[in-house]
């Protein structure tokens, strides 16, 4: 082992996506030192293979069937998407898969870059190659989450695509069959269905399953409206790839063939080559962390984004990184912690007020809990439903407008504990939901929340009305 580096620093990041890159920030700008180790691209999964591409990819159609919505608008609109015109655009978002302009940030905010594969190979040391890395105060592993593969048989030998595959197609298949029924299976199928591709969603149950019941229907109905097919309740059997097609027999004895299969049935954590048997921990496991997303029984370790199975979002994992980067500096500078819920140090948040917004047509937003789970953690709640093509805003947003509002409030201290929006352009009324949530604003309080007349926002003002005055 004679002459290998040895180099110090305050805090080692594994991972450079939009967690690592947050965490090491934060550390930095606490006054401490950091590094990060990357194996990959600089900024990591959301940058070129998840968020940014996806939405790319699905918001030109998206617009197109906005403007044929809206009559004087829709008579413009005589040719059909420019599929290449769209995948280059994509294609500008993950800057051509080249991280140069990353690096540059990396480096503009003060933090080292080490590239390589790094594994945890004692306390507070991660080697990568012939380098050895020592940390002063803490290890952050944020290495992100893989697709996960299920054991269907044929299905890994028939070399199906992944997210990945999806979001980064230079061409675009005639025909694609998807197995699951989460976020991404409906995202792509939408975005493929808006490319012409014929597209067959395989669900083992329902769609969006985890959210409330409507949001899973009427995307369904939207994904049937755009040509797909929607299978629920189906189990793929086996999948075979001949040479130009590929087979999968389901459940119900029937088969279909398409030119590629995507696989969108979870995710698994990226930890199964990063040392943690080395510490006790075992490879490949998600990592159980505390609020302040140190990983339990440790005090050096630290674990943030996906690897830690709280909420697989980049939104909240960036959240998650913030307060990490700030614990780990107050923890090395002796400065007080606040670690309450709703602390500088916490991601309290993470429990019951994840915002999330599904990019299908129509989109889904919700936040917080749904009826079930809200009744599930014992909350005695009543939930009020509004169509929001009732609303004066959403008629002018578009003719025909059709979308389901659902607020689930909590009886016992009259605030809200989960909101959800279907429908076109739902995303934009999510703030202010999120910010009800988190704040626990009072319904009495919210009835001085005017809404601005004629917006989608009036969906407020209806669904306090259907409540009732208190």
């Amino acid at each position: 082992m004679g002459g290998m580096a040895t180099t110090e620093y305050d805090v080692i990041v594994l991972g450079a996506g939009a967690v690592g890159e947050n965490v090491a920030d934060r550390a930095v700008k606490g006054g401490l030192t950091a590094v990060i180790v990357e194996s990959e691209l600089v900024g990591g999964e959301c940058s070129y293979w998840a968020c940014m591409p996806s939405k790319a990819l699905l918001r030109s159609a998206q617009v197109l069937r906005a403007a044929r919505r809206v009559p004087g608008a829709a008579q413009a609109v005589t040719g059909e998407l420019d599929v290449q015109a769209v995948l280059d655009r994509r294609d500008e978002f993950t800057s051509h898969w080249n991280d140069d302009g990353q690096v540059k940030w990396v480096e503009g905010a003060g933090i080292s870059l080490v590239r390589g594969h790094g594994r945890i190979t004692g306390e507070k040391q991660v080697t990568v190659g012939d380098q050895v890395l020592t940390a002063r105060h803490a290890v952050v592993i944020s290495t992100g989450s893989d697709s996960l593969i299920p054991d269907i048989p044929g299905l890994r030998d028939a070399d199906p695509w992944v997210s990945r595959d999806a979001t980064s197609a230079k061409t675009v298949p005639s025909s694609l069959a998807i197995i699951g029924g989460g976020v991404v299976a409906v995202e792509m199928a939408s975005a493929y269905a808006g490319f012409g591709t014929a597209v067959t969603v395989i669900a083992r149950s329902g769609l969006l399953e985890t959210m409330e019941p409507f949001a899973g229907e009427q995307v369904a109905d939207g994904l049937r409206e755009l040509g797909a097919t929607v299978l629920l309740n189906t189990e793929t059997k086996s999948v075979k790839r001949l040479d130009d097609e590929v087979v999968l027999e389901l459940s119900d004895g029937s088969s279909i063939s398409a030119q590629e299969v995507l696989v969108a049935t979870g995710r698994t954590p990226r930890t199964g080559d990063i040392g943690l048997e080395t510490i006790g921990l075992t490879p490949g496991s998600w990592l159980d962390v505390d609020d302040t997303l140190l990983v339990r029984g440790f005090d050096w370790l630290y674990a943030g984004g996906d690897v830690n199975h709280r909420a697989l979002l980049t939104h909240q994992g960036k959240y998650q990184a913030r307060a990490a980067g700030d614990v780990i500096a107050a923890r090395a500078n002796g400065k007080p912690v606040s670690d309450a819920p709703w602390g500088t140090h916490v991601a309290t948040a993470d429990h019951q007020a994840v915002p999330q917004v599904t990019f299908t047509d129509p989109e889904v937003a919700s936040i917080g809990l749904t009826a079930a789970a809200a009744e599930k953690a014992g909350y005695q709640t009543r939930v009020v439903d509004y169509e929001i093509g009732n609303v004066s805003g959403a008629a002018v947003h578009a003719d025909g407008y059709k979308g389901t509002a659902r607020m689930v409030v909590d009886e016992q201290r009259k605030v809200v504990l989960g909101v959800t929006f279907v429908g076109p352009d739902v995303s934009d009324l999510l703030q202010g939901a999120t910010i009800a949530v988190v704040g626990e604003v009072p319904l009495d309080r919210l009835w001085h929340a005017v809404p601005a007349y004629p917006t989608m926002n009036e969906i407020w003002l209806r669904l306090l009305e259907t409540y009732g005055r208190p």
